[in-house]
């Protein structure tokens, strides 16, 4: 990782945590009529957006989460402390570990009479290598299922656009750790696949896994945009809102180390401020498309994305993304 980078990122989350202020939630106009998916919200992040959603007055929150009794649970205590009615959350199982199970919910969510947003909040972070549908369980969870998932459904959020002329966003949280990413395994040459050097434990370094995963993010979200917009097949929008450090159980494999307990009591976002800043994902304007936001606005993100080195390998690590996706859904990249 480029020394100046990972040190803006470094030093930008710990300006940002003490000294910004985050707007807090309002509604929007027409949201009492929106449907919106929050993956991952029984937790965290995602349940403290679904919260601030169905304080608002949204008009249905779909729960996408890997178990169920636990979003149920988490359904009782948000209709609880929001005062909403029964009929203002369902309750979906979504498993990103399970190509068909992002499937079967895509599918599902197409058959809703319109969708208006989607947080696509899911994701994992640890050290550990393992597999999963044949590539390495973060790579396939915060990658490759989270963007099957997003082009499965942009026949409907373009559909949905033309029925209520309201753009539907699909946000990715992303990270400022994405500045520390170790760029040694993206080799761009033409003959050094990128997936597959991920997928290999010898040369796996776990230890910049997630990082890695989140500018991978930012790379497809950047491509994937352009080329949506470039199609002319209609308008939907596609961001990467970083919530900061903040408490959360994301970390669970640290959580009960001293440094880090320190560091959340320092420096850290309370989960709900953080979630403040996937809200806005959520209902940010046109000037949101295929960008990444900090502090609820548009920011450049680092040097490694924008440069020329970062637009070869954005567009190689694209062109893999989507062959990838074809293997798992023959026809999909016709979505784009």
């Amino acid at each position: 990782m480029p020394v100046l980078s990972a040190l803006h990122g470094a030093s930008s989350t710990v300006l940002s945590n003490l000294f910004v202020k985050l707007p807090t939630p309002t509604a929007i106009p027409g949201l009492p009529q929106q449907i919106i998916i929050v993956t991952g919200s029984n937790t965290g992040l995602g349940l403290e957006t679904s919260r601030h959603l169905l304080r608002l007055g949204l008009g249905k929150l779909i729960m996408a989460v890997r178990n169920l009794d636990k979003g149920h649970e988490a359904k009782k205590e948000l209709l609880a402390s929001t005062g909403r009615d029964e009929a203002s959350v369902e309750v979906w199982h979504l498993d990103m570990d399970r190509y068909n199970s992002v499937t079967q919910f895509a599918a599902l969510a197409s058959q809703l009479p319109r969708l208006d947003g989607v947080l696509a909040n899911a994701g994992i972070m640890t050290t550990q290598f393992s597999v999963s549908e044949g590539h390495e369980k973060t790579l396939t969870v915060n990658v490759i299922s989270t963007l099957l998932l997003c082009l499965l459904l942009m026949p409907k959020m373009r559909e949905s656009r033309k029925q209520t002329g309201w753009p539907c966003r699909f946000v990715i949280p992303n990270s400022a750790l994405h500045y520390l990413a170790p760029l040694g395994e993206l080799d761009d040459g033409p003959d050094h696949p990128i997936i597959a050097r991920l997928d290999d434990q010898d040369k796996a370094d776990m230890g910049g896994r997630y990082p890695l995963s989140k500018l991978l993010v930012l790379y497809a979200v950047r491509e994937l945009a352009d080329r949506a917009k470039a199609s002319g097949k209609g308008l939907f929008i596609l961001n990467s809102p970083n919530p900061s450090y903040c408490v959360s159980n994301l970390a669970r494999e640290t959580q009960g180390s001293v440094g880090v307990k320190t560091a959340e009591k320092l420096i850290a976002r309370t989960t709900e401020e953080g979630s403040r800043t996937l809200y806005h994902g959520l209902f940010a304007g046109e000037e949101s498309n295929g960008q990444y936001l900090t502090n609820c606005h548009v920011q450049d993100p680092a040097c490694h994305v924008t440069n020329q080195w970062g637009q070869r390998v954005q567009k190689k690590f694209f062109e893999e993304l989507l062959a990838t996706l074809e293997q798992i859904q023959p026809g999909i990249s016709a979505n784009v």
